[in-house]
């Protein structure tokens, strides 16, 4: 039973309250009163209320309170909701010279958007709709660095992903292998690691080019996933021709290109490890492959609720029995004038 902040943990004991006017009503038939003040003809002088009537009021107000002390109200404080099991994943993200084209050849590359400024409003997306998961960032180009480890805070990851732009880890190359690497690193934790398969972690990596840097092959990479039982979902980003800044400066503009993507070594990365090869060729399209990885790698979480409460019937209690002990004083003594003893 419960009113906003309030509830009784015994409401049962209500049904008591029913026994009061039973017994008001049985006590008509009596000849002699029900409550007997001791030594209450000794006292004389005139009262607010009858000797009877303070008892009774005082006998049945206590009986009423302690009635609804055993109900045991509490206040509810708190209510709230624990999940208690998440993803960890990696996003490796390109930051190569080429995260600076322009897909398409149908506008003018001047008033569009380049592949970095559509992929981060989609990937800040994706994080705000995986609250209870833990995040970690890979950037590369032709060397690869961790911009994030593996966090819970979204807000500090996302200060981060703004940071990111192109020339930050060099540009002129794409070491894929290595990137791959680095992310399945950061999933190493022994805590999560049954017969040596990593649990409840996968990888999201993005590319726009083929690799041609690095130490390691994207295949050689994908060989580590394996063998930890760690999916990566490979999107390729950009379309087959687009627009490139122009070598020769800012003021010749930009020049068309068509695209020398590696299609095939994403398809076999998604292929060894069990994941997804995705294609996304504008925002729309990488938006939808987010959302797909999003629901693939969606686990129910098991929830709990705690209820922090406060017991409050000792409120209730203590008016009680003051109300109880008050029966028993003297109504005279409380309410007559002081009289005069003759000698």
């Amino acid at each position: 039973m419960q009113w906003g902040a309030w509830q009784f943990a015994n409401p049962e004991w209500l049904w008591a309250l029913l026994a009061i006017p039973v017994f008001f009503w049985l006590r008509r038939f009596r000849q002699v009163a029900a409550w007997v003040v001791p030594f209450a003809s000794r006292w004389h002088g005139g009262a607010m209320l009858s000797k009877s009537a303070w008892t009774q009021v005082m006998m049945t107000l206590g009986a009423i309170l302690l009635i609804l002390a055993l109900c045991r109200p509490q206040i509810v404080e708190q209510r709230r909701e624990t999940q208690v099991r998440g993803y960890d994943l990696m996003l490796v993200l390109d930051l190569s010279g080429s995260m600076l084209f322009v897909d398409g050849w149908n506008n003018n590359p001047r008033l569009q958007a380049n592949r970095l400024q559509v992929i981060k409003p989609v990937i800040e997306a994706f994080i705000n709709e995986r609250p209870n998961d833990r995040i970690g960032v890979v950037i590369f180009a032709g060397e690869a660095y961790t911009l994030s480890p593996l966090t819970f805070d979204h807000d500090w990851l996302r200060k981060q992903l703004g940071r990111m732009e192109v020339g930050l880890v060099g540009s002129t190359s794409t070491a894929v292998g290595d990137a791959l690497a680095l992310a399945l690193g950061r999933l190493n934790q022994d805590q999560r690691t049954v017969d040596g398969q990593r649990q409840g972690a996968f990888v999201i990596l993005l590319t726009d080019g083929e690799s041609n840097a690095g130490l390691l092959e994207p295949r050689e990479a994908a060989e580590i996933a394996v063998k930890r039982g760690i999916p990566v979902f490979p999107i390729a980003a950009g379309t087959d021709q687009f627009w490139a800044p122009d070598p020769r400066g800012a003021r010749y503009g930009y020049m068309r290109q068509q695209s020398r993507m590696d299609f095939s070594a994403l398809e076999e990365i998604a292929e060894m490890t069990d994941g997804i090869y995705l294609r996304a060729k504008n925002k729309e399209s990488i938006a939808q492959a987010f959302e797909a990885i999003n629901r693939t790698q969606r686990i129910e979480f098991d929830s709990l609720d705690y209820r922090l409460t406060e017991e409050r019937f000792s409120w209730l209690a203590v008016p009680s029995i003051l109300c109880f002990l008050s029966s028993l004083v003297q109504p005279a003594l409380l309410f007559s004038k002081p009289q005069e003893v003759m000698a």
